[in-house]
This record gives C-alpha cells, sequence and structure tokens, in this order.
C-alpha cells in the first residue's frame, strides 16, 4: 500500500483495498467465520443497524436542554415572581432561576462523559 503514486510520503488507509497476503500473518487473518468483521471482531453490519430512537440516554438529554433552553427562561420571562413562593426575592429570582440549568447543564456532561469512558 505505497501512496506515493498520490505524491504523499505519509500512509494512506484505504478501506477495502486489503489484500489477503495482509491478513494470513494476522491473528484472526484468513478465518472464514470472521469475514466480514474487522480485527477487534466487531461486525460492522451490526454497527450500523443500532436501535431506533434516542434511547434512554438520549431523551434524558433532550429533557435536559428542553429545559434549560425553554423552560427556565420562560418561566423567567413569563412568572419572575414565581420563586417568591418558595421566599425567594425578585433579586434572588434572577440568581437561583439560572443556576438550575448550569447544574443541570454540568451534571449532564459529567454523567456523559463517565457513560463514554465507562468501556476503558
Amino acid at each position: 500500500m505505497s501512496s506515493e503514486a498520490d505524491g504523499d510520503s505519509g500512509y494512506v488507509h484505504t478501506p477495502g483495498a486489503d489484500s489477503e497476503s495482509d491478513t494470513e500473518g494476522s491473528p484472526g487473518g484468513g478465518d472464514p467465520d470472521q469475514e466480514g468483521a474487522d480485527r477487534a471482531g466487531h461486525d460492522p453490519e451490526s454497527q450500523a443497524t443500532g436501535p431506533d430512537g434516542f434511547g434512554r440516554k438520549g431523551w434524558a438529554l433532550t429533557g435536559v436542554l428542553l429545559t434549560c433552553v425553554l423552560v427556565i427562561p420562560g418561566v423567567i420571562y413569563a412568572y419572575p415572581y414565581v420563586a417568591g413562593s418558595f421566599g425567594l426575592t425578585f433579586f434572588g429570582t434572577y440568581l437561583v432561576l439560572p443556576l438550575i440549568p448550569a447544574v443541570l447543564l454540568g451534571l449532564v456532561a459529567v454523567w456523559s462523559m463517565s457513560a463514554a469512558t465507562a468501556g476503558e
């Protein structure tokens, strides 16, 4: 796999250009049962056909984003004295209500990062 024909001196991977001689020396090479699977044993077709929809994590993220973008600013705009029922002043409302999206987005960021690195 030389890329000298392209005029580039670096390695260029071309998917599907692997020859049989390249995989014969590898631990999983030449095995007819693993045809179509990569070296880690993952089937590329099963990755492409995932479950439909967001799943639980996607809907949780969507709910948090809608709350942070629409609900809390809507409450601040439409009902600025709503937090007064909890004993907050008008200025306290403008301090506390923006903290709710900040805390929610921070928690979702930590949760998604921990879920993304759970397999490592």
